[in-house]
C-alpha cells in the first residue's frame, strides 16, 4: 500500500492546478479509479465521485479536495511541481492519495463491504466553491448518503495522530469588502473634497471598537482588516478606498451581530464624513461542527473501544487520538457537506514540518497509511 500511496501523492504533486480548472488532476484520479469495481460519477463542474455499490440500504461518504495554491514551490526534489507558480502547499495531493488508496482497499474487499461507499473528489476547496458545487449536483440524495467523513493533513500535531473534537471544530469564514467613495480634489483645497482615505481609516478603527464592545470575552470570534488601498497621488485627496479582511466565528448569531455592527459603523462614518460606503459580506463557509453522536462513535471506533467488525488486516489497536480542547479559527468547506448529512472532519498530524501554504511545505508520506487505515476502520465500524 505504501508504494502505491507514495506514487499517487508524488504524481499528483507534480501537476498542481487551481480552483475548478483541474484537467490533469481530474484525469489522473479518473484513470486511477477506472480499473476498480465502482461507478464513476461526474459531480458539478469538475468534481468526480466513485460509488461502490454493496447492495446495502445506507451509504457512507468520504471526501478529498483536488485543487492546489498559486504558490511557487521552493522544494528541490524529484516530485516538485512542474507547473510554475502553482503548488500543492496544503496537502491536497496527500488527501487524494489517501482516498485513492482507500478506494483500492475497498476494491480488494468488494465482496464483503458492510455498506455502500461514495468517494468524493472535490474541486475548489481553497476558493470555497467546490463543496457547494458537489452538494448542488444531487449526489447525496441520489446515493442515500447517511454520514460523511473527511480529513486534513496538519503540521504541528503529533505525526500520525488523529485530532478532532465534538461540536465546533473549525470556524465560519466571511471576507468583508468595504468600498468608500469620496470626492477627489487637490490636497491644498482639501476642505472642498471628501476624503475616502480618512473615512476608511476611521471605519477600521471604529469597527474594531464595535467588535470588542459587542461580545463578552468568552465569545470566540475574529474580525481583522488586512488590506487597504486608497488614493492615486501624494497631493490629491483620495476618492476611493478599498478595505478587505476576514471575519470568523462559530455561531450564526455572532456572525449576524458582526454584520449588523459593520453596517452601523459604516452608516455612522457616512454621516460624519459625507463619503458613501458599500459593504459586501461574501457568503463563505459555515463553521465545521462535528455531529455529537457520530463523533462519540468515531472516537470509540478509532480508539479501539467499540464492539464492531474490523476490516481484514486491522489488528484492532487504538489510533493515536487527541481530542482538541478548543476550536480553530481556520475554515474548511467540508462544513457544507455537514448540512447535507451528519459528518465528522478531523486532522491527521504531520509532526514538525513547514506550515500549510508555505513554499517549502512537505511531509513524511508514511502518515498516508494512517489516513487509509482510519477511513477503513470508520467504514466498517461506525
Amino acid at each position: 500500500m505504501f508504494d502505491r500511496l507514495t506514487e499517487h501523492r508524488r504524481k499528483l504533486h507534480r501537476i498542481p492546478e487551481l480552483d475548478f480548472d483541474l484537467p490533469k488532476t481530474r484525469a489522473y484520479v479518473e484513470s486511477a479509479l477506472s480499473t476498480l469495481p465502482c461507478e464513476l460519477v461526474p459531480a458539478g463542474r469538475t468534481g468526480l465521485c466513485a460509488y461502490f455499490d454493496a447492495g446495502k440500504p445506507d451509504t457512507m461518504a468520504f471526501r478529498s479536495d483536488m485543487d492546489a495554491l498559486p504558490i511557487a514551490e521552493a522544494n528541490v526534489c524529484d516530485y516538485a511541481s512542474e507547473h510554475p507558480g502553482k503548488m500543492h502547499a496544503c496537502g491536497h495531493d496527500g488527501h487524494m492519495a489517501i482516498l485513492l488508496g482507500f478506494a483500492e482497499e475497498l476494491s480488494r474487499r468488494a465482496g464483503a463491504l458492510p455498506r455502500n461507499a461514495l468517494l468524493i473528489f472535490q474541486a475548489a476547496e481553497e476558493t470555497a466553491g467546490g463543496a457547494f458545487d458537489i452538494c448542488e449536483s444531487g449526489v447525496f440524495e441520489k446515493y442515500g448518503v447517511s454520514n460523511v467523513f473527511g480529513l486534513h493533513l496538519w503540521p504541528g500535531r503529533e505525526k500520525g495522530a488523529i485530532v478532532c473534537r465534538k461540536g465546533a471544530f473549525m470556524a465560519e469564514a466571511r471576507m468583508p469588502r468595504v468600498d468608500v467613495f469620496g470626492k477627489s480634489v487637490h490636497a491644498a483645497v482639501a476642505s472642498k473634497g471628501l476624503d475616502a482615505l480618512l473615512a476608511g481609516a476611521r471605519f477600521v478603527e471604529k469597527a474594531y471598537d464595535m467588535e470588542r464592545a459587542a461580545f463578552p470575552g468568552d465569545v470566540t470570534r475574529l474580525l481583522k482588516f488586512n488590506m487597504f488601498r486608497s488614493g492615486t497621488a501624494t497631493n490629491v485627496i483620495s476618492a476611493h478606498s478599498v478595505i478587505r479582511g476576514t471575519m470568523r466565528c462559530f455561531e450564526d448569531a455572532v456572525r449576524e451581530r458582526l454584520e449588523e455592527g459593520l453596517r452601523a459603523v459604516a452608516a455612522e462614518i457616512e454621516r460624519e464624513s459625507g463619503c458613501r460606503f458599500e459593504i459586501d459580506l461574501s457568503e463563505g463557509c459555515p463553521a465545521v461542527r462535528n455531529d455529537s453522536a457520530l463523533f462519540d462513535r468515531f472516537r470509540d471506533v478509532l480508539c479501539g473501544r467499540a464492539d464492531s467488525r474490523l476490516p481484514d488486516g486491522d489488528d484492532g489497536k487504538a489510533f493515536s487520538f487527541i481530542e482538541a480542547a478548543e476550536p480553530m479559527m481556520t475554515s474548511e468547506d467540508f462544513s457544507v457537506y455537514q448540512r447535507k448529512a451528519p459528518g465528522v472532519f478531523f486532522h491527521l498530524g504531520l509532526g514538525r514540518v513547514a506550515p500549510l501554504h508555505s513554499v517549502d511545505f512537505d511531509f513524511d508520506e508514511s502518515v498516508l497509511r494512517v489516513g487509509v487505515g482510519a477511513f477503513l476502520r470508520l467504514f466498517y465500524g461506525v
